[in-house]
């Protein structure tokens, strides 16, 4: 069963890196995100990955060929197809994109380049196998930035601290998918994944969520990479538990 990373964009909101580098490939200690998601999967032993690459796709593609020592080293029976699908590609398109690669697989694993959670990937799956629907999505709950205050004209009723329970639940990537997810994707090359398909596929009923209370956190900005440094320094991998 494959695992699908959605890996092209252009990562504008990171500007301060992506400029050299693409947003996966920025590094979370030693090693890029994109190596912590994929060593996160091969826990739970799935360890075949197609990148679905575009901007500056060939440093990717350069990182697993000269990576492969490393990767055998810590015995990662990784299968890794790294597929350049445009740098303007958009990602309901950068996944139909790939659909000869999944050849007969009935399911695949998607998931985002740029993020990181300690979400049981097998009980995912077996959420998705007892609902017999089309997709599956990993619903979290973010980090809130700052506090609430309620107001009354101009004095603070009530306040209080940053709470992740009052944040509604989101998409945190993390997919389970039938094949026939293929048949709501359209071939535009501006094929929003997130748009049309999802939208269609909850409309009709075909879209499950996985509520996933644990730890879970992208990396979208430069405050945000280096909040997952220092929890990598002081060894608080918490998506790797």
């Amino acid at each position: 069963m494959h695992t699908v990373f959605l890996a092209g964009g252009m990562g504008t909101r990171l500007s301060e890196e992506t400029h050299k580098i693409p947003k996966p490939m920025i590094k979370i200690g030693k090693y890029p995100i994109l190596f912590h998601i994929m060593k996160h999967y091969s826990d739970f032993n799935f360890n075949k990955f197609i990148v679905c690459g575009g901007y500056k796709y060939n440093y990717i593609k350069n990182f697993f060929l000269q990576n492969k020592k490393l990767i055998k080293k810590k015995k990662f029976k990784w299968d890794v197809n790294i597929i350049n699908t445009g740098l303007k590609t958009q990602t309901g398109a950068r996944i139909k994109k790939i659909k000869r690669y999944l050849k007969d697989e009935k399911l695949f694993f998607m998931t985002y380049g740029d993020g990181v959670a300690n979400v049981n990937i097998k009980k995912i799956l077996q959420f998705h196998k007892k609902h017999k629907k089309i997709a599956t999505l990993t619903a979290v709950r973010p980090l809130p930035r700052f506090g609430n205050i309620t107001l009354n004209k101009n004095k603070v009723s009530s306040f209080s601290e940053k709470d992740r329970l009052q944040e509604g639940w989101i998409n945190g990537g993390f997919f389970v998918l039938n094949r026939e997810v293929f048949d709501y994707i359209d071939n535009r090359v501006n094929c929003i994944f997130e748009k049309e398909p999802l939208q269609n596929l909850s409309k009709n009923g075909q879209l499950m969520a996985f509520k996933h209370e644990g730890f879970w956190h992208p990396m979208d900005t430069l405050r945000d990479k280096n909040y997952l440094n220092a929890l990598c320094k002081n060894k608080k991998l918490n998506w790797l538990k």
